[in-house]
C-alpha cells in the first residue's frame, strides 16, 4: 500500500510500525531458547577425551526436564577463515523457554555433569540465543 501502511484482512489497515511491534510481541511469546556450549579440551586431550565429554553430556543432560533437544558433536572440519574449529566438543541444548533453561542450570544432573566432566576441559564458551 505504500507510505508505511500495511493491510491485513484480519485487522484492516495498520501503520507498518504497529504491525511490526505486534509481530515482535507474538514472536517473543513463542520464543524458544538455544544454549550452545563450546568446550576446549585440556592440553594433550584428543578424540578419547572428546568422546568421553560428549557422552557425559548426553548421559547426564538429556533427561533434565525442559530439554527439548540435546546434541553433542565435534568440529565439522570446515576451513573457512571465519570458522573457529579450535574447540573439542560442541553442545546444543534447546528449550521451550528461558525459564526452562534456568531450571536446567540448577538441576542436579547438570551439576553432576560439571563435576564428572570438568576435568576434561580447559575452557568453555557459552552462547545463548532466543529463536
Amino acid at each position: 500500500m505504500g507510505d508505511g501502511v500495511i493491510y491485513s484482512e484480519r485487522s484492516g489497515i495498520q501503520p507498518a510500525a504497529s504491525l511490526l511491534v505486534t509481530r515482535y510481541l507474538l514472536m517473543a511469546a513463542n520464543t524458544r531458547f538455544l544454549h550452545m556450549v563450546y568446550f576446549w579440551l585440556n592440553e594433550g586431550g584428543g578424540r578419547r577425551e572428546a568422546e568421553a565429554l560428549a557422552e557425559g553430556a548426553r548421559r547426564n543432560l538429556s533427561g533434565i526436564p525442559g530439554v527439548l533437544r540435546l546434541e553433542a558433536g565435534f568440529p565439522a572440519g570446515t576451513t573457512r577463515e571465519v570458522v573457529d574449529s579450535t574447540y573439542g566438543v560442541g553442545l546444543l541444548v534447546e528449550f521451550a523457554s528461558a525459564a526452562d533453561h534456568d531450571v536446567y542450570q540448577d538441576h542436579a544432573d547438570h551439576l553432576r555433569f560439571i563435576e564428572e566432566c570438568s576435568a576434561l576441559w580447559s575452557r568453555v564458551r557459552v552462547y545463548d540465543t532466543a529463536i
